[in-house]
């Protein structure tokens, strides 16, 4: 007997010290930790910040790719922001989604026209009403600054694949490597092949993420290839969408039972992106399930929960106070050791 509870009293003290361990550890390695065990987390979608995350409700609070946006997403409880990366005039990689600064600053002219210190002088703006902010254009290192040991930080380049390892580069200098996600475009096996050999290159450390759109690809065997070459913690699938088209029901060609089983087998997760693109309807690159679907027409379920309910773990999004809210009050979410348990369910209106 007291053997028995000798044994008893070790395992309630080793469970206290592993609850003592998780809640010291930094919340990026939280995140990681779930990042990188898919099939541990099936039951918790994680959410990504596209370009930082500057919208609340259909409105642009923070500039896009912004310090500001970041701040107000780790706050949120986001796990990821999602920045584009171009580069400087002299040679440094800044953080920015066009190759012109026409739309997101108060400058003129090609982002590669200027040096970082003429870059430094321009000011964001929050799209919409074109109000000018105190935001400069960061760095990609100041940017790596900001999110170091509090979130995950997904690197969208906007460059050749041959930029990526200046950009790991620079991660590995501030040892923050592992907490980065970099992605790229896969469609056929030349493709594969040229992105294998720049992975490679790099060396490991990072988190590599293959980007699937069903334009280019229509079943879960490229993606069961891709995983098999490239080990991922994630696949990004886009449902491609026409602007004329209803809302998909199925999630395209793409979300699969098999796409599912494939994703356990591979243990890696299902991203899903329900954000705009600019000029272009919403949900173009989910099926019209986007993101004005679930706070526009206030149809969540239709949008958040037809991902998840699909098999996605991680949604990219434009609104990550309002996912982040639905899912958690919808059984969605599990929290960190640092959260409280989410609210009661929240009945939404359905169209189905």
């Amino acid at each position: 007997m007291r053997t028995i509870w000798q044994g008893l009293l070790l395992s309630a003290a080793l469970a206290v010290s592993i609850g003592h361990a998780l809640a010291g550890e930094t919340r990026a390695r939280q995140i990681l930790d779930r990042f990188e065990h898919a099939n541990q987390w099936r039951d918790h979608v994680m959410v990504a910040a596209h370009r930082a995350g500057g919208m609340q409700a259909g409105k642009t609070l923070y500039p896009e790719n912004s310090l500001a946006a970041v701040e107000a997403s780790i706050a949120l409880g986001a796990e990821i922001v999602e920045v584009d990366i171009r580069r400087s005039k002299d040679g440094e990689f800044v953080v920015m989604h066009d190759s012109w600064l026409d739309r997101t600053t108060n400058c003129k002219g090609e982002v590669v026209d200027h040096t970082v210190a003429e870059l430094k002088r321009c000011r964001l703006v929050l799209e919409g009403t074109g109000a000018i902010t105190s935001e400069p254009v960061s760095t990609l290192r100041e940017m790596l600054m900001a999110t170091r040991d509090r979130i995950l930080i997904n690197l969208d380049n906007k460059l050749d694949v041959r930029a990526l390892p200046g950009m790991i580069a620079v991660a590995r200098d501030l040892g923050m490597a592992d907490q980065v996600i970099v992605k790229e475009n896969l469609w056929n096996q030349q493709r594969i092949d040229t992105v294998k050999a720049a992975i490679d290159a790099i060396g490991g450390g990072f988190q590599f993420m293959p980007i699937i759109a069903d334009d280019a690809v229509r079943d879960a065997a490229f993606a069961e290839k891709v995983g098999r070459v490239f080990s991922p913690g994630a696949i990004e699938l886009i449902n491609w969408r026409a602007g004329a088209e209803t809302l998909t029901e199925t999630g395209g060609p793409l979300f699969t039972n098999r796409m599912r089983a494939s994703a356990v087998r591979g243990g890696w997760h299902l991203w899903a992106d329900t954000y705009a693109i600019v000029n272009k309807p919403g949900g173009y690159l989910s099926g019209g399930r986007g993101d004005e679907l679930a706070v526009a027409a206030s149809l969540p379920a239709e949008t958040w929960g037809f991902w998840a309910e699909r098999g996605a773990t991680i949604i990219q999004t434009d609104e990550p106070k309002a996912a982040i809210g639905w899912l958690a009050a919808n059984g969605f979410r599990v929290p960190y050791a640092d959260e409280a348990r989410p609210a009661e369910p929240a009945h939404t209106a359905s169209i189905n």
